[in-house]
């Protein structure tokens, strides 16, 4: 298994790797009619936008993880506003709010794309940049979690980044408690979703078992 930087070649990946880790760290097929919508969100945008903090692992069998990064979190946000969401909102139409309480995970997805998740302005100001890690079964629990982060956290510092944030889902119970233990501080839990931070100035994660999957 090896970590390497990410190549244009690589994008499918993107999109399966998010789909089959896009249910709390497990396999989302099943939900979505459109199979390509999470990763238009949490993914592929990062392969296109900022390839320069992508980072892929990769084994016998294929790409089966990657870490993608955005060094400037407001900047990221203004590229996608300018060029990736507006086709995707051509292609996908905003859902009927007044069925807000039937919308299915698709028209969900559509809504995110139509209005996308914005931070708090303090919580970006103290940790500018973002990123998102995935990772298959079979690449869990040997180490590359640590290896694939730690590529990211190198990069990040070597761009000058004071501090990283991500998200992740509620019900992903073992990734949760991963980034606890390489030393992220939880800076926001809700019933969906947890917010981890770490300052880069000067700081290196601790190791740990590899886990999967923010979100």
């Amino acid at each position: 298994m090896r970590i390497r930087g990410y190549r244009s070649g690589d994008l499918r990946d993107l999109y399966r790797i998010c789909r089959l880790t896009g249910n709390g760290g497990g396999d989302a097929t099943a939900l979505y009619r459109d199979p390509d919508l999470l990763g238009h969100i949490y993914a592929a945008p990062y392969g296109a936008l900022e390839p320069t903090l992508a980072f892929v692992a990769e084994d016998q069998a294929g790409v089966g993880g990657y870490c993608l990064g955005a060094l400037d979190t407001r900047a990221f946000e203004r590229r996608m506003d300018a060029g990736w969401w507006p086709p995707l909102r051509l292609r996908y139409p905003e859902p009927d709010p007044a069925d807000r309480d039937r919308w299915t995970p698709d028209e969900l997805a559509a809504h995110l794309i139509h209005h996308p998740w914005r931070l708090d302005e303090d919580l970006v100001a103290s940790y500018p940049s973002h990123l998102h890690i995935n990772l298959l079964p079979r690449l869990q629990g040997r180490g590359n979690g640590r290896r694939l982060m730690a590529a990211q956290l190198a990069a990040l510092r070597e761009r000058g980044s004071s501090g990283v944030h991500f998200h992740v889902n509620a019900n992903n119970r073992r990734a949760v408690g991963f980034y606890r233990h390489l030393g992220f501080s939880e800076l926001h839990a809700d019933g969906t979703r947890h917010i981890f931070g770490m300052r880069l100035a000067g700081l290196q994660p601790e190791p740990g078992p590899a886990g999967s999957a923010s979100r």
